[in-house]
């Protein structure tokens, strides 16, 4: 039998024992190499060498740890991944600029980290290669990203994390004068245009992705192309890209601000969406205590670390700390499980979600309820583990 595990009597066990409580983000990265012994085998990959956004969210977030921690076995699982998948020519196994998928870009941003560890020039050029989608990738006539080649004249929030972090970093590390400008400004519109479009004004969320071409069979007809819920992992993935993308625009480039505000206007009204019991949020967010909805970890680990690094970072106001510390420790209770080898799990992530490429994903309802729900996702690991660093952070 699985436990819930509380972080507060499980750190107080372990202080009444003697013990040095080993802190919840490093003990997630060792649960899952434990788990899965090879980082082939993250997100339920079954030992495929596959460059998507999966294992590339889950293996930046162990880096961050072992960063913090120092546990080189850290560090030699990740850098076995990349190392196995970038040629020594630059290109990536498996990995098709052509296809213009935003979810291949994701995986891009930890080769920024391997360049300046190793030196090896096969991550410059990697690094090059992946700048090259950026590059082509097509766009909205408003200049947005189309979330895939096969899914045109869509603009997904999930889409604006794949793309907008690495964007950032390559235009603030090689790009200078009014190129990196012209690259900041691009980037902000990104998000401006992806609010601007998704934006529901009766419930003051932000719907899962819109089609300006209206002709989707996902499209609400009561929109001009807007999907019919906000989902709450898209905006789960709107909201870590807001703050993470703001890392790196300087402070003096006064379009910033914009997506400060809307990171302000988003962490304001989402409490109110939250379920009043537990303090997280369910799979349709804009649906709170529907029959059928349930509550879902993902998008609930990705507001906790919003939250937590908005307010370290000065973008969201510093009176917001006890809700934030608050809203962790419900993520803790309401998800995390150990196991009786002691591995701790992150239960309730959706498996996947989506619009469009078969007849049933027309984002209804009903639809998000249908999509598996299985532990350990990595969309759910990722996020907990940027979460825990936060917390652990302020101690």
């Amino acid at each position: 039998m699985k436990k819930i595990l509380s972080s507060l009597l499980g750190l107080a066990a372990l202080v009444a024992c003697g013990q040095k409580a080993e802190p919840l983000s490093e003990q997630m990265v060792h649960s899952q190499m434990s788990r899965c012994g090879d980082a082939t085998y993250l997100d339920y990959t079954d030992g495929r060498l596959k460059w998507n956004y999966t294992p590339g969210l889950e293996l930046r977030s162990f880096l961050d740890v072992y960063e913090a921690y120092g546990d080189p076995a850290i560090y030699d699982f990740v850098y076995k991944w990349y190392d196995g998948i970038v040629n020594e020519d630059g290109t990536i196994k498996g990995y098709s600029v052509e296809k213009y998928s935003t979810d291949l870009i994701c995986p891009g941003k930890s080769l920024f980290y391997f360049y300046d560890k190793t030196g090896d020039e096969k991550y410059r050029k990697a690094i090059e290669l992946v700048k090259s989608q950026v590059d082509g990738q097509p766009r909205t006539q408003a200049g947005a990203f189309w979330h895939k080649q096969v899914y045109p004249n869509q603009v997904w929030l999930d889409g604006v994390y794949m793309a907008e972090p690495f964007y950032v970093e390559y235009a603030s590390r090689y790009l200078e004068g009014q190129a990196r400008i012209e690259a900041y400004d691009d980037i902000v519109n990104e998000f401006v245009v992806a609010a601007e479009k998704t934006y529901d004004p009766a419930t003051k969320l932000y719907r899962h992705a819109w089609d300006e071409s209206e002709s989707m069979f996902w499209c609400d007809p009561a929109t001009h192309g807007q999907s019919f819920h906000c989902w709450g992992r898209a905006l789960g993935w709107y909201c870590m890209a807001l703050v993470d993308v703001l890392d790196w625009l300087p402070e003096d480039y006064a379009p910033r601000q914009k997506l400060i505000d809307i990171l302000r206007t988003i962490c304001a009204e989402l409490p109110k969406w939250a379920d009043e019991k537990s303090g997280v949020w369910y799979q349709v967010l804009d649906q709170p205590g529907r029959e059928g909805n349930y509550l879902e970890s993902t998008c609930s680990a990705m507001f906790s670390f919003t939250y937590l690094k908005g307010i370290r970072m000065g973008y969201l106001d510093a009176d917001l700390l006890p809700y934030a510390k608050k809203l962790y420790g419900d993520v803790v209770r309401e998800f995390i499980s150990t196991d009786e080898q002691g591995r701790i799990s992150i239960e309730k992530c959706c498996s996947v979600g989506g619009l469009g490429g078969s007849s049933n994903r027309m984002g209804d309802f009903a639809y998000y309820l249908s999509e598996p729900i299985r532990p350990n996702d990595s969309k759910g690991v990722g996020p907990f583990i940027w979460a825990s660093l936060e917390m652990e952070r302020l101690k």
